[in-house]
């Protein structure tokens, strides 16, 4: 970053926040991957453009495969919409061609046409219960969230399902305006095992890119998904 020459004052005190009060209080706590996960996902739903760019590029292959990145860069599509993940995707592929990694990745597709819709509702059952069974059948909007957002997305492989989650839960954090959905997902990752104090602690890791405001509405809905 050139800002170490332009603003070097700010810079001393931004790294030592990230790294020193943050990080290293927390590393113990969250494994690198999972930081690295956290981070770009709350610097897509935050649309932070040229700091996802940069941190690719410092992540790839040190802590996420280029098949995880991507991974990400798709499970966005649902909780961002194609129009926002659109430059961020042309990001990924900017930053992988920099990189020197061919592309495209291998397939990471496990669903048909024909059978997404069950192995989607399959994956609601487990993060979210057996409520979610026949759900879809509701309405049209609980359709499309069976066959294309679990169907499509979180069948993959490449991300599992508690490290979809919490890409998930921080696309959405980071939004801001979408608190009912960070409650439910919050409650998904508990589910799977991703408690609240991990949670807690994944909504510290991203403080310093997304701001205090978010991060205060994040916990606040960590703790009523504890209720």
């Amino acid at each position: 970053m050139k800002f170490y020459e332009t603003d070097a004052e700010f810079m001393e005190r931004f790294q030592y926040f990230v790294e020193e009060e943050v990080e290293k209080k927390l590393e113990k706590n969250v494994d690198g991957k999972t930081k690295s996960l956290a981070i770009l996902a709350a610097l897509l739903g935050s649309q932070s453009l040229a700091l996802f760019k940069e941190k690719v590029l410092e992540y790839v292959t040190e802590t996420l495969t280029p098949v995880e990145i991507k991974e990400l860069v798709y499970q966005a599509v649902d909780y961002a919409g194609f129009g926002k993940v659109y430059p961020f995707l042309q990001a990924v592929n900017e930053a992988f061609q920099e990189k020197e990694i061919a592309l495209p990745l291998e397939i990471q597709s496990t669903t048909t046409l024909k059978n997404r819709l069950e192995k989607g509702e399959a994956a609601q059952v487990e993060i979210f219960g057996a409520h979610m069974k026949d759900a879809w059948k509701s309405s049209t909007i609980n359709y499309y969230l069976a066959s294309n957002c679990f169907g499509d997305y979180y069948t993959r492989t490449g991300l599992n399902l508690k490290q979809r989650e919490i890409v998930t839960f921080c696309i959405l954090m980071a939004q801001g305006g979408c608190e009912p959905q960070v409650i439910a997902h919050a409650k998904g990752n508990m589910n799977l095992g991703n408690d609240a104090q991990f949670l807690e602690n994944i909504v510290l890791e991203c403080l310093p890119y997304i701001g205090y405001p978010r991060s205060l509405n994040a916990l606040s809905c960590v703790n009523k998904a504890k209720e």
